[in-house]
């Protein structure tokens, strides 16, 4: 197989385009094109009055060494590379023990999905509620009914990607193709095909529940067990050995190996783990706001004449600007056509995140807007310090949204004024329970409320009406990721108990759905071979 990269053509070419483009590219007859398919297509929208798409194509031909040859100062034409998953190891019919997986966000999804596929029966213990029980829950929360703690955006089957736009794109260097193998494993669970090649793939939450449900039930077909409502409250720990923990229920199980994959804001779990001497790092996160706009002002921004193609769908950004007062304020988790989403896991706390199904058809574009803070500047000492920060936002953001759960906001002009906002505008809120107008300068540290004050405007100069003065501002975004790390080696167990395997978004390894299901597999082939005493994959590899 050939690879051809960069190969442009006009958004609405015809579909005999791209044969055409492969025959002009490599100077063949159709009779020498076998076949051909896309790896990849992204856009290059920068001329909103031509924009155009960007393939990547794989391809069989007659004489594909000549070509290979002929082409060979080409960085545009190469052989197609192997993205196929390889198994790295395969269980014994007798296991002696089982491997336990702790959470079922992505990141465990895949650590317990892979351990189950390489025959190794993977316990795993999710302290939250199957999927659909856990719909229930977070959408009842959002309809003004009680928060449940231990069954919300945060926790249960899914993880918290479940309510969000379901991105399925991250910058992480995957040299492996385990990308492809996550992408392979959600079509085959429902995800639709185009996930496999458009640039910045997303699923939405009502097609995740679905495909997580047909994950789960694969992974018990071949002999994995989930367990739900199964909250680990200790680890047993013997001379820097792991053997075992014990449940809330005082269930004790015993393992020597376990992944904790147990997300972001688990932050009790976080507080056991150092109680028991696991050691933790603080590590830099973000604290901001959610924004909104109307979808359609972003869609005209971006595309111009262009706004509203099917191929192009709902228009996103991302945004950056280094402030004066040496922060960075950029954009983070942009939701189109979305919703802004209680957030919350602890009562007495609000916290904004972003949701889009996969129409992407709601009025309003969202994003969070936030601030880059460090430990070693803003939040020294204790390394459990930024969940104490993080506590204090969101208790302020609740006691200014009224106790009740709605949401502090402003407006947008009235913020970089500085004044209380009495009024909506034109921008209608998406979150619910409800919003509360006032003055959000009160939720965050003055530094953060300046630096934001000064990225609006400049982001106003790359994509006009950032700045409107209607647009909304609601509080508080606090969870954009771990405030600590879990510290593994290279074998990807901690560094001080054999055993344990930190992994995704809650040990500080990942971020986002793709991000935190490559690590879970990272994760899952360590424990294998390690299951089997060996380091090495050479020889164990298979073909799936």
């Amino acid at each position: 197989m050939l690879r051809l990269t960069e190969i442009k053509l006009p958004l609405n070419h015809d579909e005999n385009a791209l044969t055409a483009a492969i025959l002009a590219k490599l100077q063949i007859t159709a009779e020498q094109l076998h076949s051909f398919k896309v790896f990849k297509r992204g856009f290059d929208a920068r001329k909103k009055s031509d924009i155009q798409l960007i393939y990547t194509l794989d391809l069989a031909v007659d004489n594909e060494a000549q070509l290979l040859t002929t082409f060979a100062a080409d960085q545009h034409v190469k052989p197609s590379p192997d993205t196929s998953y390889k198994f790295v190891a395969q269980a014994p019919a007798e296991l002696a023990k089982r491997p336990i997986v702790i959470g079922l966000g992505p990141c465990g999804l895949f650590a317990g999905l892979l351990l189950a596929q390489m025959g190794f029966k993977p316990i795993i213990l999710e302290r939250g509620k199957e999927v659909r029980e856990r719909t229930k829950d977070t959408f009842g929360f959002w309809r003004g009914k009680e928060l449940n703690p231990e069954s919300n955006v945060q926790y249960g089957e899914g993880g918290a990607g479940t309510f969000s736009d379901g991105k399925l794109y991250s910058q992480v260097k995957d040299p492996k193709h385990y990308g492809r193998k996550v992408m392979s494993e959600f079509v085959a669970a429902g995800a639709p095909d185009e996930i496999m090649y458009v640039s910045k793939p997303h699923i939405g939450t009502f097609k995740l529940v679905a495909m997580v449900e047909k994950m789960r039930a694969k992974i018990i077909e071949l002999g994995g067990e989930i367990r739900f409502s199964s909250k680990v409250e200790k680890l047993h720990i013997d001379n820097g050995q792991l053997t075992g923990l014990t449940l809330a229920s005082g269930e004790q199980l015993q393992s020597r190996h376990v992944v904790l994959a147990v997300g972001h804001s688990a932050r009790d779990t976080f507080q056991m783990l150092y109680d028991q001497g696991v050691y933790i790092e603080a590590k830099p996160f973000s604290i901001g706001f959610r924004i909104e706009h109307e979808q359609s002002m972003i869609d005209e921004c971006r595309f111009g004449p262009n706004a509203g193609n099917p191929i192009l769908g709902a228009a996103d950004y991302k945004l950056v600007h280094h402030c004066s007062n040496n922060r960075t304020v950029y954009s983070f988790c942009m939701c189109p056509g979305g919703t802004v989403v209680a957030a919350a896991s602890e009562p007495g706390r609000v916290v904004t995140n972003g949701m889009s199904q996969y129409s992407r058809h709601e009025r309003n574009a969202n994003s969070a807007i936030v601030v880059g803070i460090d430990p070693e500047r803003d939040y020294p000492g204790h390394p459990l310090a930024g969940i104490t920060l993080q506590r204090q936002l969101e208790e302020q953001a609740f006691k200014l949204g009224g106790e009740s759960y709605n949401a502090p906001a402003q407006l947008i002009g009235d913020f970089l004024k500085g004044k209380p906002s009495a009024e909506l505008g034109e921008v209608k809120p998406s979150y619910t329970p409800g919003i509360t107008l006032t003055d959000l300068a009160q939720v965050l540290p003055d530094f953060a409320v300046a630096a934001i004050r000064e990225a609006i405007p400049a982001f106003d100069r790359q994509i006009k009406g950032f700045a409107k003065a209607d647009g909304l501002l609601t509080g508080v975004e606090t969870r954009t990721s771990s405030p600590i790390c879990i510290k593994r080696g290279s074998d990807y167990q901690s560094i001080n108990v054999k055993g344990l395997y930190p992994a995704g978004e809650g040990a500080g390894y990942a971020g986002g759905i793709l991000s935190a299901g490559i690590d879970g597999i990272k994760v899952a082939e360590a424990l294998a071979l390690a299951m089997l005493g060996t380091t090495s994959e050479a020889g164990n590899a298979t073909s799936v």
